[in-house]
């Protein structure tokens, strides 16, 4: 039995090759060897065109003067140096910020959609063959999410002293390009939860402080209250 299980093939039958096959294949051969450029450019196309999981090649909000406030760049070979980020950035802004509605543009082989909110601009980045709906989906998920935590005052300011709240909020989105939420109440959820195992600064401790003595003396103001009230009866 041995012996027999070692001479059985468990490589499934496969089919004969038709002419349809035998011709791809001789075409495919001889364009690689007559045309290796040809060749490369059709194996990249069809690469590009492959389902992929990293939808976001970057997320960056920038001020209405196109400076950087924040920024996320999930594909390291897309713009490798600072500089290379910075001036996609400019290039992006300068073909967007005179609209007066959210669109959808098309920047540098990129898929560029973005929202503008008083002094602010939000975009969200994906390849030439991206699902615009999955791009926008991110982007009001970003904005929601954002807005909620800056209790509606989505503007410069205000999104400058609470970075580190913007941050999370980008990460519970998107990890490594890697769509991973788009229901703002479930980062908002999973924000507060990890903003709770975060340990508390000193001014975050005293503030916390100051609502425990509050909350102490409004339960025992309460407690003289239904005392006296008892008293008098």
């Amino acid at each position: 039995m041995r012996g027999w299980f070692r001479g059985a093939s468990s490589r499934p039958a496969e089919d004969p090759p038709t002419h349809e096959s035998e011709d791809f294949v001789r075409s495919t051969r001889m364009t690689a060897q007559t045309c290796p450029r040809q060749h490369q450019r059709t194996t990249m196309e069809i690469s590009s065109l492959q389902p992929s999981l990293y939808t976001v090649k970057a997320v960056f909000i920038l001020d209405n003067d196109g400076n950087r406030l924040l920024s996320k760049y999930y594909d390291t070979e897309l713009y490798p140096s600072m500089k290379e980020q910075q001036n996609f950035e400019k290039n992006v802004f300068n073909k967007t910020h005179k609209a007066d509605t959210d669109e959808i543009a098309f920047v540098e082989g990129m898929t560029i959609v973005y929202k503008c909110s008083i002094d602010l601009f939000f975009y969200v980045a994906g390849s030439a063959q991206e699902n615009e709906l999955m791009l926008m989906a991110v982007l009001n998920c970003l904005f929601e999410s954002l807005s909620q935590i800056l209790r509606k005052n989505v503007e410069r300011r205000c999104l400058l002293d609470n970075m580190d709240g913007v941050f999370l909020v980008v990460d519970e989105i998107i990890d490594g390009g890697v769509i991973l939420e788009s229901d703002p109440q479930q980062v908002i959820q999973k924000v507060n939860y990890r903003a709770d195992e975060n340990p508390l600064s000193e001014q975050s401790v005293a503030q916390h402080i100051t609502d425990k003595l509050a909350m102490t003396s409004n339960i025992m103001q309460s407690a003289k209250e239904q005392i006296k009230w008892s008293i008098l009866k």
